[in-house]
């Protein structure tokens, strides 16, 4: 007998954990069992022609909401070309309302919840060293009806296999790894707050397999655990562990910044920088609305971590808002992201609440005047606190965000702009109400263009600005390596002059990073900070409170 389990990921780069755990559980069991990847930006029909091509009896996928809809068309294109091949389907999507799922679905079987134990005993019953019988944690289609095996427990996380061996390619993929599962906290929103408690690999255990996978090479490895640091001992025995490895590896976790003990911060500012990244979960930083949501914590709390392990500049750190919270309105969702921004993290995330099946906000969902989507993923499209139109302006927002400060390609630039309105949030909503009066959400913009939107901008509320423009080739020939500059930032120099000018750049960050970052903990690109310039067409930058370093490299420039 022949298995195939399938994951369609969001990105080729992307791993499903969820499968090679099935596949490990099973691998002392007599039977074939193979794993094939897709993308839900494969073409349907390829994905269907190659499932049929294994010439598998059992095609097991696994749903998430990013998936599911693709995953059903896939699986009712399977059972019209062969009805008999049977279809199971498992993951968090389908373990909430198993019985309904399947009632409406093609498809033969639902496991709910924790997969491995209950995908073992079908396993052994369809090959015959299991007697015939319901099996627990399985519903399943028999004679018309749907038949439940009843709850399974949770299983000791000790019993599990290790999902990745010595054959498999992980190179430019992104491995994902879990040495918890379960989540102290009860966020409404969130489905882990249905399960009480947290469970614990042995953490030995979670050595070796991490050592595994840094000689490997695996240039990312992303923990799942919903909150890594829940137990100081066992995350500051895993940091500590990869703080002392030779490798180029980073390492991704989701953390719960107002728990960091000042022991943990103290042990991460050793971590080489870039070893480390960093998730938090602030979502909103109206105290009220953290209460609303489950969340006892305040933000002054968080801020407070977040402030300190941003001042030790090694390691990367991802802050994520949710707009449409239970009583946060915009005003109150605007404040959020002026106090996220103030602590210049990184990355900022602007997600949309999404009403999961099973989890404790859906129920709440009519109290707060919550309307959302019934199709995946559950997006909210309103509540009585924040309208339809607030929120698709906060969509081009969050668009503007990801594009220009998340790509860290655009700092100098924003630095500059942001400073001319009373909030940043004011700035990045201009931004987007430029790009949406343009039509350029309709339309896919090139690198260049990028760049060029700036000026549009900018001249369009303030009036032409030769400094922003100086400002915009700074940040383009520090991130694009072309040799030439496009015609919007006056390539009115010959070839002999723009080529000096690159290597004075040059110099001028290599000497930066060397005589003064080292003092100042900073580099030469901080200098642009106040947008002036020592001389038009220069390039040369400096910070208004520190004129010895600068006017001991500005008469460099004649030398060339």
């Amino acid at each position: 007998m022949k298995i195939l389990l399938v994951g369609i990921n969001s990105k080729y780069i992307h791993s499903n954990l969820a499968i090679r755990y099935l596949k490990a559980y099973t691998k002392d069991l007599e039977y074939q069992c193979q794993i094939k990847e897709y993308t839900i930006n494969d073409r349907v029909e390829n994905i269907v022609q190659s499932i049929i091509e294994e010439n598998a009896e059992i095609i097991a996928f696994s749903t998430y909401i990013w998936n599911l809809e693709y995953v059903t068309r896939v699986a009712n294109l399977i059972k019209l070309i062969d009805p008999s091949k049977e279809i199971l389907y498992g993951g968090p999507e389908v373990s909430y309302n198993s019985k309904e799922f399947l009632s409406n679905n093609p498809g033969d079987y639902v496991i709910e919840g924790e997969g491995e134990e209950t995908f073992k005993e079908f396993v052994e019953r369809k090959i015959g060293i299991k007697e015939k019988g319901m099996i627990k944690g399985l519903y399943e289609k028999e004679n018309g009806d749907i038949i439940y095996g009843g709850k399974r427990p949770l299983m000791d996380m000790n019993d599990l296999i290790f999902p990745y061996n010595k054959e498999e390619d992980l190179t430019n993929k992104i491995v994902y790894y879990e040495a918890s599962r379960g989540c102290p906290f009860n966020c409404k929103y969130c489905l882990s707050s249905t399960i009480h408690g947290v469970r614990f690999l042995d953490i030995e255990r979670v050595k070796k397999e991490l050592k595994f996978l840094i000689d490997k090479e695996v240039k990312l490895i992303k923990f799942v655990d919903r909150t890594f640091n829940c137990n100081s001992k066992f995350s500051m025995g895993i940091w500590q562990f990869l703080i002392d490895q030779d490798t180029d590896s980073t390492f991704h976790f989701e953390i719960s910044a107002d728990i960091l003990k000042k022991e943990e911060i103290k042990l991460l500012s050793k971590a080489p920088k870039g070893q480390f990244q960093f998730e938090v979960g602030v979502q909103t930083t109206n105290d009220e609305v953290l209460k609303n949501i489950n969340r006892n914590v305040n933000f002054s709390d968080i801020k407070e971590k977040i402030e300190e392990m941003e001042s030790i500049k090694n390691i990367k750190q991802h802050l994520d808002l949710i707009a449409g919270l239970p009583g946060e309105d915009y005003e109150s969702f605007k404040r959020s992201f002026n106090d996220v921004y103030s602590i210049k993290p990184e990355e900022i995330q602007l997600g949309f609440l999404k009403l999961l099946k099973g989890s404790p906000m859906t129920a709440e969902a009519e109290k707060w005047g919550m309307v959302y989507s019934p199709y995946p993923p559950y997006e909210i499209l309103k509540t009585d606190m924040i309208s339809y139109d607030e929120l698709l302006e906060l969509k081009a927002v969050e668009a503007m965000v990801d594009k220009y400060y998340n790509s860290q390609k655009f700092n100098n630039i924003i630095d500059y702009l942001e400073k001319k309105f009373d909030a940043p949030f004011e700035f990045f909503h201009s931004l987007a109400m430029f790009f949406k009066e343009k039509g350029y959400f309709q339309r896919n913009l090139s690198n260049t263009e990028y760049y060029n939107v700036f000026l549009d901008f900018s001249e369009n509320i303030f009036g032409e600005d030769n400094i922003l423009k100086e400002i915009i080739k700074f940040d383009y020939m520090n991130f694009n390596k072309k040799k030439w500059l496009p015609e919007f930032l006056d390539r009115d120099l010959s070839k002999k002059e723009d080529k000096r000018l690159k290597e004075y750049i040059k110099l001028n960050y290599e000497r930066g990073k060397k005589y003064h970052g080292e003092l100042y903990k900073i580099d030469i690109l901080k200098y642009i900070n106040y947008g002036i310039l020592c001389e038009e067409k220069s390039y040369i930058l400096y910070d208004e409170e520190d004129w010895s370093f600068i006017e001991d490299i500005t008469g460099d420039f004649e030398k060339f």
